[in-house]
């Protein structure tokens, strides 16, 4: 376990250093994409979500959601994914969500430094974006 901090550019560096971003994004798409077709599928995505707990918990404790809400809500993140409108995702239409997701995070964030407690085998986003930036300021010494 270990603590990084990270801020709004942290977060944004990441996002622009495209083949590192391209790499997590598209490593991250495979894991989820259960089938191995190249795209993903509705349920792919819902138990992709389902598996993060983001709707089911707050602050930790569990909350009861209604089956029917989190249906139209994992429905409503799967039409925004799905550009086209296809049906399915694919790996260009979920590079693109996830840049919009993580530019938002940045500006979310904005020059406020937070501290994130992080396993040592997590492979989030944001502890990807951290370890990017410690690998440059690294290379620089």
């Amino acid at each position: 376990m270990g603590v990084v901090i990270l801020d709004g550019t942290t977060v944004k560096s990441f996002v622009e250093d495209e083949s590192a971003f391209k790499k997590s994004v598209d490593e991250r798409f495979e894991a989820l994409d259960s089938n191995k077709d190249g795209v993903l599928s509705r349920s792919e995505l819902r138990t992709a979500f389902e598996s993060l707990r983001l709707i089911e918990s707050h602050f930790g404790t569990d909350v009861a959601t209604p089956p029917e809400q989190l249906s139209q809500l994992y429905d409503s993140i799967f039409e925004k994914f799905d550009c086209d409108h296809s049906g399915t995702i694919d790996i260009e239409e979920f590079r693109a969500e996830m840049k919009k997701i993580m530019l938002a995070v940045a500006d979310g964030l904005g020059f406020s430094p937070i501290q994130m407690v992080i396993e040592d085998d997590d492979d989030s986003f944001l502890k990807q974006a951290a370890d990017l930036e410690a690998a440059k300021i690294a290379a620089k010494s």
